[in-house]
């Protein structure tokens, strides 16, 4: 059980915002338990807190800016980066401006200074949430691509290809959030030559310098546009060499660029508000493409919540077989309707039902159209959930399950030949005197198809 995360003492950085040109001073502080990551604006009347959450992002045009009331703060992907790379789960950010310092344009300054600070573990446990199932998320006009794959650890797989001579395509993984501090914090932000001319017209990278970020050149421009970016980045002179960057500007690592597109990455979905647990493979991402993603994700975890979708578990795992299963319960054919356990614990029990066609109640129910019967769903339901109630006893060989009353039964979908059901119970109350009272939801394919709530008694045989 891993423990939630702050700092120690507070900490300031100063510098000057990419975009909007201010200088800004932030200050990074400790904050308690539950508290998240939050920014509060000190240069505003009332110094508002604006969250780190997805639920706030209001713009992703060359970085990630969030707006609540009215109030902005702009470009944190690299403060999130450096935050969740180091898994700070709490801290309160001051700003005195409406933008994070560039800095020298990655996430090594923001290391630097919560290292500085150190890290102190708090009396809290850190919450994961774990993809159930593989998730994607296309977008054809970026040619963007991004899945996340259900994993008991955090992963961050990237590939980039602009379709450039200069920049070639490249890849970056970190596969431990160790490898973060010294392998991806860093890469720093880049740019083509030719979008530079877009991002001033646009009144952007106002605080842009060849010292935040690295140029990269196609084609070698006239010596009067060189001149004009040399008065521009208030530089005596800038110039193209051999490296295809402005002022030769040596790269740091062979694939700095596809490390920092996984930085950002990595600061993007830290707005989903806790961390995942997931191999996430990206295709040429950018924010945009990140904070839709992340939107998916946050939404998940949301039906999660409410019970809308069915949280991680294990299908690949068997606690007890069909074989074990028959130890257990009295039923047999045509009546035993699970044919696995994955996982059981005091209080919850997880079971699965492989829906064929060969099962003998499509004979009847429909010809035509074979539905699995809600009867024998909540049926599988029960078995599953008797499970878990004989197990409680240490000579359940001696007794039977019996129903003594179903409830809240609602259908959500049919379920077909070719589903395959997992049935999750909870507990709702200790098992006393053979009283089992559980909640059940059915899933199909991550979805709810069925939910009861039923209780039953262990009865003791007769003779035994």
């Amino acid at each position: 059980m891993e423990k939630q995360q702050t700092i120690k003492n507070p900490v300031s950085l100063a510098g000057i915002g990419l975009h909007t040109g201010t200088n800004v001073t932030m200050t990074f502080r400790g904050a308690e338990p539950g508290f998240g990551i939050q920014f509060k604006r000190i240069d505003i009347e009332g110094q508002p807190l604006i969250p780190a959450d997805i639920d706030w992002v209001a713009d992703t045009n060359r970085g990630t800016a969030l707006c609540k009331n009215g109030v902005y703060v702009h470009t944190i992907e690299h403060v999130m980066a450096g935050l969740a790379g180091l898994q700070i789960d709490n801290v309160l950010i001051e700003l005195d401006g409406p933008e994070t310092p560039i800095l020298d344009g990655s996430s090594k300054p923001i290391v630097d200074a919560i290292l500085k600070a150190e890290i102190l573990s708090q009396d809290a446990i850190r919450e994961y949430f774990i993809i159930p199932s593989v998730l994607t998320y296309d977008d054809a006009e970026r040619k963007s691509e991004l899945m996340a794959i259900p994993d008991e650890r955090f992963r961050l797989s990237v590939s980039i290809d602009f379709d450039s001579k200069t920049l070639v395509t490249q890849s970056a993984q970190m596969d431990d959030y160790a490898e973060f501090a010294d392998q991806i914090s860093p890469a720093r932000t880049f740019v083509f030559l030719h979008e530079i001319e877009h991002l001033i017209e646009h009144n952007l990278i106002k605080g842009g310098d060849l010292s935040n970020a690295v140029v990269f050149v196609e084609q070698k421009p006239s010596d009067e546009k060189l001149e004009s970016l040399a008065r521009f980045f208030n530089k005596p002179e800038v110039k193209v060499n051999g490296s295809h960057t402005l002022n030769n500007t040596e790269l740091l690592f062979v694939n700095e660029p596809a490390r920092h597109k996984l930085l950002d990455l990595l600061g993007d979905l830290a707005l989903i508000g806790m961390p995942i647990k997931a191999n996430f493979i990206a295709k040429r991402p950018g924010h945009t493409s990140n904070i839709a993603f992340a939107r998916k994700i946050k939404q998940l975890i949301k039906d999660e919540k409410a019970g809308k979708a069915m949280p991680y578990v294990d299908l690949s795992k068997t606690l007890f077989d069909i074989h074990q299963i028959m130890d257990f319960l009295p039923h047999r054919y045509p009546f035993l309707l699970i044919d696995r356990i994955v996982e059981m614990s005091d209080n919850q029990v997880v079971g699965l039902k492989n829906v064929t066609m060969n099962e003998p109640f499509f004979t009847g129910h429909f010809p035509d159209n074979p539905v699995m019967p809600g009867v024998m769903q909540i049926e599988a339901m029960a078995q599953v959930g008797g499970i878990l109630a004989m197990n409680s006893v240490d000579d359940y060989r001696l007794y039977t399950p019996y129903f003594i009353k179903i409830e809240s039964v609602k259908f959500k979908q049919k379920v077909l030949p070719g589903d395959t059901i997992v049935f999750i119970l909870k507990l709702l109350s200790p098992i006393r005197r053979g009283v089992c009272h559980m909640a059940g939801k059915a899933f199909v394919a991550g979805k709810v198809v069925m939910e009861a709530e039923m209780m039953a008694q262990l009865i003791k045989n007769e003779g035994a």
